[in-house]
C-alpha cells in the first residue's frame, strides 16, 4: 500500500528478524509487546511466502482481543455490513470464543473459492502483495493488534486479515475480484501505475462502500474489522464510486477515512473494478 508510514518497519538483518514501531504506533515503547511481534514474524520468515502459515500458540490476553472485537463488531456488522459480507461470514463461521489460526480459515476459503493465505511477516511491497494475488493467494499477518487499541489497528493484523479480507474471500464473487487485481499488477511495469491500483484498491476493497436497500453499506476489509471505522462512516465525506478520483484522493492509515467513495450496488462496484482491472495499462 502506498501512504505506509504508519507501518512498522519488519524485516531481515544479519540472518535476524527486526521489528521497528513508529512513534504513535501504540507497541511503540512496549517491549513486551515488541518480542512478541519478532517472534511471530520469525515463523512467517521461516515458513516462506508460498507455503502454508505455521500456527501460532496464541496468549490468553490475544485471545480476549479477539473475542473483544468480535463481541463488539456483531452489531456493526448487522447494521452496516453489505449483504455479500454476510454471506461470505456465514459461509466461513469464524470461531467467535478463540482466535482461528491462519491455516485452518485458508483451508475453509480454499474449499469455497480456491483462494488461500500464506503467512506474512508484516507489510510487503506491493508488487509482492498483489501479485499474488493473481495465483489465488493472499499473503497475511498472523501477529494481533495491542490490546489497549482493539477496536482499531493502524496496520493489518489477523482479525482484520481474516474478518475483512478471509469473509470476502470466502464469497466467489469477492475472490474473482482479488484474481482480477493481482493480474492487472503483473501486466503492469510502471510505479505510477502500480500506485494508481493501489489506491483503487485502498478505497474498494479495504474501505469502499455499496448503495443497498437505499442504505449505504461497507464492504471494504478495514471498515468491515474496525468498530471505530463503522462508527465513522455517519462522520465521513461519501462520494460516489469513480476510479480517476480515486487515484487522485489521498488516504491515512493510522486514523480513520475522512473520505468513503460509495458505489450505487455492489454489481457496480463489481462491473466498474472488472472493467477498470482489466483494461489498466501503463501510463504513456
Amino acid at each position: 500500500m502506498e501512504q505506509n508510514s504508519g507501518y512498522p518497519d519488519i524485516g531481515l538483518a544479519d540472518g535476524r528478524v527486526f521489528v521497528s514501531f513508529p512513534p504513535g504506533h501504540p507497541g511503540h515503547r512496549d517491549l513486551a509487546y515488541h518480542r512478541r511481534r519478532v517472534t511471530i514474524a520469525e515463523a512467517a520468515f521461516a515458513a516462506g511466502p508460498a507455503a502454508p502459515a505455521a500456527d501460532i500458540t496464541y496468549t490468553d490476553e490475544e485471545h480476549d482481543v479477539w473475542r473483544t472485537v468480535g463481541a463488539a463488531l456483531a452489531d456493526p456488522h448487522a447494521k452496516h455490513a453489505c449483504r455479500e459480507f454476510l454471506e461470505g461470514a456465514d459461509r466461513l463461521r469464524l470461531p467467535a470464543d478463540r482466535l482461528p489460526q491462519l491455516r485452518e480459515v485458508s483451508d475453509t476459503i480454499e474449499q469455497l473459492t480456491g483462494m488461500r493465505f500464506s503467512p506474512a511477516p508484516g507489510m510487503l511491497a506491493p508488487r509482492d502483495f498483489y501479485s499474488s494475488l493473481a495465483e489465488r493467494r493472499f499473503q497475511a499477518t498472523q501477529y494481533i493488534r495491542h490490546p489497549s487499541l482493539p477496536h482499531f489497528s493502524p496496520e493489518p493484523d489477523l482479525i482484520h486479515e481474516v474478518i475483512g479480507h478471509g469473509t470476502a474471500l470466502a464469497h466467489e464473487r469477492w475472490a474473482d475480484v482479488y484474481e482480477l487485481f493481482g493480474h492487472a499488477v503483473r501486466r503492469l511495469k510502471s510505479h505510477d501505475a502500480l500506485s494508481d491500483v493501489s489506491k483503487v484498491f485502498w478505497f474498494t476493497m479495504e474501505a469502499g462502500l455499496v448503495t443497498e436497500d437505499d442504505e449505504v453499506k461497507a464492504c471494504g476489509a478495514t471498515l468491515l474489522s474496525s468498530c471505530g471505522e463503522l462508527d465513522n462512516i455517519a462522520r465521513a465525506d461519501i462520494r460516489p464510486l469513480d476510479i480517476t478520483a480515486m487515484q487522485r484522493q489521498r488516504y491515512t492509515v493510522t486514523g480513520y477515512q475522512p473520505v468513503l467513495f460509495c458505489a450505487d450496488s455492489f454489481d457496480h462496484l463489481e462491473g466498474t473494478l472488472r472493467a477498470y482491472l482489466t483494461g489498466a495499462q501503463d501510463k504513456r
